[in-house]
């Protein structure tokens, strides 16, 4: 799909249901989407803060250390673990492919 908004972390932000609405994608709203702000300390999205913020990246896909232990940590708290070990792969492989 050639119209993807594709995140920091590697999700794809127009396929999100809370896209539109609660986010526009973490580089519009700075690393700042609705559920940072209501479950961080600082209310930024800690692989926006590591990758963008910090390194000056343009995401996780330019680290040399991408699946680091903090993308591996981010688990959305909705989805089994056997979904997120799929999802790690997919966003990784999704990030090589557009670093």
């Amino acid at each position: 799909m050639d119209n993807q908004l594709l995140s920091a972390c590697g999700l794809i932000c127009n396929e999100c249901n809370f896209f539109g609405n609660e986010c526009q994608g973490c580089y519009l709203v700075l690393g700042a989407p609705f559920w940072a702000k209501e479950h961080v300390p600082g209310g930024v999205c800690p692989l926006y803060k590591c990758s963008v913020m910090d390194r000056k990246y343009a995401g996780c896909g330019q680290c040399a250390e991408l699946p680091c232990e903090l993308f591996k940590g981010m688990k959305d708290p909705n989805c089994t673990d056997e979904e997120h070990v799929i999802n790690l792969r997919e966003r990784v492989s999704r990030l090589k492919k557009n670093a």
